[in-house]
C-alpha cells in the first residue's frame, strides 16, 4: 500500500501538466484562439490604415473639387495642362522629344 501513493501522485502530476499542456494548446489553435485574435488585430490595423489613406484622398479630392468650383485660376489650369486649350489671342506651340 506504501508503493501507492507515490505512483498516485506521479499520475497525478503528470496529469496535470497534461491537462495544463492541452489546455495551452487549446487556447492557441481554436478558430476563437489566441493565434486566430492576433491574426484579425493585424487585419483590423491594416484596415484602419486603409481607411486614413481613403480619408486624405478624400480630402484631397474635396478641395479640388471645391477650387474647381470657385477658382476661375484653376479652371484655366487644368483646360491648359489637360485639355490642351488655349485663349483666343494665342498661339500654341508643340514641342517633341527627340530621343
Amino acid at each position: 500500500m506504501k508503493n501507492q501513493k507515490p505512483i498516485v501522485k506521479k499520475i497525478l502530476v503528470y496529469g496535470y501538466f497534461a491537462l495544463i499542456f492541452f489546455g495551452v494548446i487549446f487556447l492557441l489553435f481554436n478558430e476563437n484562439g489566441i493565434l486566430k485574435f492576433i491574426e484579425l488585430k493585424s487585419d483590423i490595423e491594416k484596415l484602419d490604415g486603409e481607411i486614413s489613406s481613403a480619408e486624405v484622398n478624400l480630402n484631397k479630392l474635396s478641395s479640388e473639387i471645391d477650387s474647381l468650383k470657385n477658382s476661375e485660376v484653376k479652371i484655366e489650369q487644368v483646360a491648359r495642362e489637360k485639355y490642351l486649350m488655349k485663349r483666343e489671342d494665342e498661339k500654341g506651340f508643340k514641342v517633341e522629344d527627340q530621343n
